[in-house]
């Protein structure tokens, strides 16, 4: 039987995502973009009546009033968008007091939160090793609106998570269409050492997300999608 799913959000990923939602047992009831969904204007019980889960891909200037209003329709949703975090406790505080089910991620992609996993281990073992200092460089497509992005934000969080307290340096560039690379290398007199992730397109991040949204329908709770892959 095929669950109802809303794109709140209706660009390139939105429309993969709508794309891809069959394979997921999904079907695209509603889609909500910047003519029909200005100000939460779509997101009324009315629009939502049916649907089992959102998937929120719209902007920053946008996406915490959207995940906001979400939750007080007691809906569930994932979140693709980035450069919101400053408002996580808020939209946690909102998903618990509704006791609704959302998910998270700076990143959708899987092999970017296996990246994120190897990043860390490599930030914990080079903690102790004072002579190697560490950079971050990420590229996008010029009509990426953050940065630096919200997955190399994350990044340099998982490094002083594990203990690498030494100053990371970020660079960031937009050009071309790039669907994005991100890199974190460490240096010393001796030897450099390179990770590297880089997405050939959005697939990985809608597939993801759709993965995250068949998981979430029913559930209550804040979850970042890495607990989902990983426990």
């Amino acid at each position: 039987m095929s669950m109802n799913l809303a794109i709140v959000g209706y660009g390139k990923m939105g429309r993969m995502i709508e794309q891809l939602a069959p394979e997921y047992g999904f079907d695209v009831k509603l889609k909500l973009d910047v003519d029909n969904n200005a100000h939460q204007k779509g997101l009324t019980p009315e629009n939502f009546r049916d649907i089992d889960v959102a998937v929120e891909f719209s902007v920053p200037d946008a996406v915490v009033g959207n995940l906001l209003r979400l939750a007080e329709l007691g809906v569930n949703a994932v979140v693709g968008t980035t450069g919101w975090t400053h408002e996580l406790s808020r939209v946690r505080g909102a998903v618990e007091k509704h006791g609704t089910g959302l998910v998270w991620a700076p990143n959708f992609s899987i092999g970017m939160n296996v990246f994120m996993r190897l990043v860390s281990e490599a930030a914990r073992l080079l903690a102790a090793q004072p002579e190697y200092g560490a950079w971050g460089w990420e590229i996008h497509h010029d009509a990426k609106v953050d940065a630096p992005s919200g997955t190399m934000l994350k990044l340099v969080e998982l490094m002083k998570r594990a203990g690498y307290d030494r100053r990371v340096d970020v660079a960031s560039n937009r050009a071309g269409k790039m669907p994005g690379t991100h890199e974190i290398g460490f240096d010393s007199a001796a030897d450099t050492i390179t990770l590297r992730h880089q997405a050939r397109s959005r697939l990985g991040f809608a597939s993801g997300a759709l993965t995250a949204a068949r998981w979430v329908v029913g559930k209550k709770g804040f979850y970042e999608f890495s607990e989902i892959l990983f426990g």
